[in-house]
């Protein structure tokens, strides 16, 4: 994953701050005021006017300036908040160290204009980046929520000109594909946990609008299930060629991109330490090994598409029975409009939300003296009440926590059976890789491990072709061996493992298992 940024100067003596460094804690935090004072829509136009000068390569502007810039941004946006004098305002900006303010003496015509303030302002450094947090946050939409299965190809090819670049000494095309690389997989990692916080509210929201959910569920599971199918099939690959990466010399890698890294004020150690931890992160989403980044985000999108699923038969089934909470409540609304009268409305409500006699009319104060018995209820303190005695009426008791019954027999038997399957599992798999899958009769664990083995390597669904250099193979691994899947050799059209389920026949293929 990538790190966290570092936001002191590595490699200064004297203590001293540049740039946003200068910030304390308290001073980052008064730079978002503006997004909750009262004029906030004011503020936000106002920056969003400062934002146009600055994409236009006007940096400093005056507040005449800034004022004919958000009458353009009115007139192209109707919905503008209406910005009245932008003095006050661009003062409590600078205070606030949001933006720079700076004296401006050649504006000044005469003498007078001279002696008055003249100022110009710009963002600083910390104000912007502020301010583009907020834009962030208020133009965030669902359509960014998405999972990106288009880059695995992107990936898979920089991992390899990685390797070739380290390879050949290349300092700053090792620099270029690990920048890339990282970028990318932070990329996928927020797209990713936004994807999932979308499907919670959607889940969250589907009796309130169930129309959504089913008019975008087709392009939803879609969508998840071509991820998932396109993750199963390059997360071997990815993990071959972050091994050829590494094999290729790490160390190396990461002093090639720190010596072609141009951060000033980092120092040679920090630059090495950060691009070694960029590294660290790339084995641990896509290594092979358990509980990878992949491993789990494929896991996840499993789980998302089960969750939607079962939301689409909860949906389903509401509307084909006509029972939802919506047409409950607009059966009940349908009830209160036909009473007669006001009694039978009020006798309704009482009977639908249950607000009948209180059940805490004889509940006392723990301390009576602190009341006097005379004082009227409107005026007295109200009397704490326990939860249940409101919600079911009943006194709550001082019994403590009920007993938790613990079967700890049960508990051993189960795990000592899965230590003992575990095992047998990788033992027949050691064996496999031991003497081969050729020439005997495999036993029923090793039967189990071998299709266990080409249930991971045809997963990926990788053509095996012959070719120059041996041609294209498909490998799976589990229960620490690995399995590859080559072509025949010429004049042999299958080869035939023998099992204790009966004879494997494999068209073309010859499989080889290794530890």
């Amino acid at each position: 994953m990538p790190p966290a940024p570092d936001l002191s100067v590595p490699g200064t003596d004297d203590g001293g701050a540049f740039g946003i460094d200068a910030f304390t804690l308290d001073d980052r935090l008064r730079l978002f005021h503006f997004a909750a004072a009262e004029k906030r829509h004011e503020y936000l136009w106002l920056l969003r006017a400062f934002d146009r000068g600055r994409a236009n390569y006007q940096v400093l502007l005056h507040a005449s300036e800034a004022a004919a810039l958000i009458g353009g941004l009115a007139a192209e946006n109707p919905g503008a908040a209406a910005v009245g004098d932008v003095q006050p305002l661009l003062d409590a900006l600078a205070e606030w160290r949001v933006l720079d303010r700076s004296y401006d003496g050649t504006r000044a015509a005469n003498l007078a204009e001279y002696r008055n303030r003249h100022y110009v302002y710009q963002f600083t450094q910390a104000g912007y980046r502020a301010y583009r947090a907020v834009e962030d946050v208020v133009g965030a939409a669902l359509e960014d929520a998405q999972l990106s299965r288009l880059v695995f190809p992107d990936i898979l090819a920089d991992l390899a000109a990685l390797a070739e670049a380290n390879a050949a000494g290349d300092a700053e095309e090792v620099y270029r594909k690990l920048g890339r690389l990282d970028s990318v997989l932070n990329e996928m990692a927020q797209r990713a946990a936004r994807f999932y916080l979308m499907l919670g509210d959607l889940a969250r929201t589907n009796d309130a609008r169930p129309e959504v959910f089913l008019a975008h569920k087709d392009a939803l599971l879609a969508h998840m299930r071509e991820f998932t199918a396109e993750l199963g099939r390059y997360a071997p690959l990815l993990a071959q060629a972050v091994e050829k990466a590494a094999a290729s010399g790490v160390e190396r890698m990461v002093e090639y991109a720190a010596e072609a890294d141009e951060r000033l004020f980092r120092s040679p150690a920090a630059r090495l330490d950060d691009w070694r931890q960029r590294w660290a992160g790339i084995v641990h989403w896509f290594a092979e090994r358990e509980h990878s980044e992949a491993e789990r985000l494929q896991d996840a999108t499993v789980t998302a598409i089960r969750s939607v699923l079962a939301l689409l038969r909860r949906v389903t089934e509401a509307r084909r029975g006509g029972v939802s909470r919506e047409s409950q409540l607009r059966h009940l609304a349908q009830w209160f409009t036909s009473c007669a009268g006001d009694d039978d409305a009020h006798a309704l409500f009482q009977a639908v939300f249950g607000l009948g006699a209180p059940r805490h009319i004889a509940v006392p104060y723990a301390d009576p003296e602190l009341i006097a018995g005379r004082t009227s209820w409107w005026e007295a303190e109200p009397v704490e009440l326990a939860r249940t005695l409101v919600q079911s009426g009943r006194t709550p008791s001082l019994k403590g926590p009920g007993r938790i019954e613990r079967n700890d027999a049960e508990r051993a038997r189960l795990r000592a059976t899965q230590v003992r399957e575990q095992a047998e599992r990788r033992g027949a798999a050691v064996s496999l890789a031991r003497d081969g899958a050729y020439g005997r009769v495999l036993d029923e664990a090793e039967t189990r491990a071998l299709f266990s083995l080409l249930d991971v390597a045809l997963a990926a669904r990788v053509p095996v072709t012959r070719g120059v250099g041996g041609g294209a193979a498909a490998s799976g691994s589990a229960h620490g061996v690995r399995l590859t899947l080559t072509p025949t050799q010429p004049g042999e059209s299958f080869t035939t493992v023998r099992t204790v389920r009966g004879d494997l026949h494999l068209d073309g293929l010859r499989l080889e298992v290794s530890g």
